[in-house]
């Protein structure tokens, strides 16, 4: 097979969901999983679509997540939701609390989720992306697996630490970016293992502290902070909001609950959801037109928009299909077919 497979987003997202199920995951908790694979392959976003597959199968065989968790919603009324997931998914966790965080968003202008004890493998934006659909402005992040070295360190200490904000647009995709706060994502660099490449300068250093643009050499050594000492302190913030004022794992402690990065890590994370009407209620003001001028006059300078690129994707998908490598659309029938036992394959 040399040509791509072009699929459609259902049949994607129904292929992906059957592959959890026939592992034995709750059909509801399955359905989550494969809505955020398939809208990462959707939107071009690899190291976040089907590539994960393998990961999940993998923290399932293992016995590291909780196949039939049911997320339980503990509201108190104050301005944190919290969800347990039980050892679950976070997907499915935030889907189940979702509409909670909305209504006292919109009651208090500000709210907060805490999603619990869950095991996030997915891309942030596609949580603020949904926020955004309900007139909200937010922010989300977590802790991960303690694989980056702070800024002047080559120990491995925080993670990679995903952050991303939404903002509404009428008539429009909503602003949104989403990064992890070292230089790459880990799995650009797994990416980069498979295929045989070399990783750009300045990624991460070996076990010796040495700039390597080998990436088995990172993956061994420790990834680097973006920004320097600028993202280094960024990055120790998402630890302290999404790990210790939650009484959560932060990186290093989630790397030694499961002893390998070889699986999903599992750990809390922190959703902040603001309603903008409220906040500018007595101003007189729109706060999504000003916004807008913002962004038009951004764009207006011919400067790329975050997310530009995935929402071009997304339309073409959507237009014309998503289309899968061969070697994508290999894995995807051979797990299709063998589900776990084709982990040993």
């Amino acid at each position: 097979m040399t040509e791509t497979v072009t699929l459609t987003f259902d049949d994607l997202k129904g292929r992906i969901q059957r592959i959890f199920e026939m592992a034995g995951v709750r059909r509801e908790t399955a359905a989550a999983v494969a809505r955020v694979i398939a809208s990462g392959e959707r939107d071009a976003c690899k190291s976040h679509g089907v590539y994960r597959i393998e990961g999940c199968l993998r923290v399932l065989a293992a016995g590291k997540v909780v196949l039939d968790a049911v997320p339980q919603v503990h509201d108190a009324g104050t301005s944190a939701i919290e969800v347990d997931a039980g050892g679950g998914f976070a997907n499915v966790a935030f889907e189940d609390a979702c509409d909670a965080l909305v209504a006292r968003t919109r009651e208090t202008g500000l709210a907060a989720l805490v999603i619990r004890d869950c095991l996030h493998f997915s891309a942030l934006w596609y949580e603020v992306e949904i926020l955004a659909g309900h007139g909200l402005a937010s922010l989300s992040m977590c802790p991960s697996y303690a694989t980056v070295a702070p800024s002047g360190g080559q120990t491995p200490l925080l993670g990679t630490n995903p952050f991303a904000f939404g903002w509404p647009r009428a008539g429009a995709f909503p602003y949104v970016f989403d990064f992890a706060t070292s230089v790459a994502a880990r799995g650009e660099i797994e990416l980069h293992r498979r295929a045989g490449t070399p990783i750009p300068e300045g990624w991460a250093v070996d076990k010796q502290g040495q700039p390597t643009t080998d990436p088995q050499a990172a993956l061994d050594g420790a990834m680097l902070p973006f920004g320097g000492h600028k993202g280094s302190a960024i990055s120790t913030m998402i630890e302290l909001l999404s790990g210790a004022m939650l009484g959560e794992f932060m990186s290093r402690e989630a790397l030694d609950f499961t002893g390998t990065t070889a699986l999903l890590p599992r750990h809390g994370a922190l959703i902040l959801a603001m309603d903008p009407s409220v906040f500018a209620r007595r101003s007189g003001r729109d706060p999504i037109a000003e916004g807008e001028r913002l962004i038009e006059a951004i764009a207006g300078q011919g400067a790329r928009l975050p997310s530009q690129r995935r929402f071009a994707a997304r339309a073409m998908a959507m237009a014309d299909g998503i289309a899968l490598t061969p070697d994508e659309f290999e894995r995807l029938e051979r797990f299709e077919a063998l589900g776990l036992d084709a982990l040993s394959g």
